[in-house]
């Protein structure tokens, strides 16, 4: 076997050995409603922390981008954010807040590009390339776009109004290009922070036996899951990026989507 060959497949295999102990990072991009009524900037919040079981928060350097898209226009809000505070149950971390600005109706993608988080325990760099989802007066119009990044999970089911009881589908992308048998991880948000303090919401934690959700695209790319609770829910495509080093250390580049899903009335 050439040794190109050989090497990418050294490669692939510490991606997949690393990504199977599954670090549980999640990149939160919250606002309390993805529902918006009136015209009027937005507040949201960048956090990154493990949701799910209510844990550690960990220090977020200031984001390399943060975007948003309508009706197909870029608007840049890098310049816009500010420095804050997460404070969680068993720390104090970091965080930064930023204004999405929505005045017409329609779909609002954001996107956020972290800057790598060191994560010592693993000796790798965690990337999570994060998009969420506003709407305004239920007119679709971008949710179902591409984006061409380099690592980005592409919804298949509107995100901002999945049904409880019904599925949600995605499809994983590699600048655009499906990645097949992607692994999955999934996390509830189980105390959103409060918008105001920058507090967790309550002391409730949810712990699964046998560890998280995992689940793996298809030869498309593409995946499912069956939604069981309203709130949100976070979907992180684990190493499908095109960059797997930084500064001399191996990188997970992952694509994270959050989703709201709501009860039947």
């Amino acid at each position: 076997m050439p040794f190109t060959a050989v090497f990418k497949a050294i490669l692939v295999l510490g991606i997949y050995c690393f990504s199977q102990l599954g670090h549980a990072h999640f990149q939160l991009l919250y606002t309390d409603t993805a529902i918006i009524e009136k015209a009027a900037p937005v507040p949201a919040k960048l956090i990154f922390w493990h949701p799910m079981d209510n844990g550690h928060g960990m220090d977020m350097q200031r984001p390399l981008e943060v975007s948003v898209i309508h009706r197909g226009q870029h608007t840049d809000l890098t310049d816009n954010v500010m420095q804050t505070q997460f404070i969680g149950q068993h720390n104090t971390a970091v965080s930064w807040d930023v204004s999405i600005p929505v005045k017409r109706s329609g779909d609002y993608v954001v996107i956020v590009t972290p800057e790598p988080y060191y994560e010592a325990s693993e000796d790798i760099y965690i990337q999570q390339i994060t998009k969420a989802y506003l709407n305004r007066n239920q007119l679709p119009t971008d949710w179902h776009q591409m984006h061409g990044l380099t690592a980005e999970i592409r919804p298949l089911i509107k995100p901002y109004n999945v049904a409880v009881g019904t599925s949600f589908r995605g499809q994983v992308l590699n600048a655009g290009k499906p990645v097949a048998f992607a692994e999955i991880e999934v996390e509830y948000m189980i105390a959103p922070p409060d918008m105001t303090t920058g507090k967790v919401s309550s002391s409730a934690s949810l712990e699964l036996p046998g560890g998280s959700i995992t689940l793996l695209s298809d030869a498309h790319g593409i995946f499912s899951m069956a939604i069981p609770k309203a709130g949100y829910w976070g979907f992180a495509a684990l190493g499908v990026g095109s960059d797997d080093h930084y500064k001399g250390k191996q990188l997970s580049q992952d694509a994270v989507i959050w989703v709201q899903a709501h009860e039947f009335n």
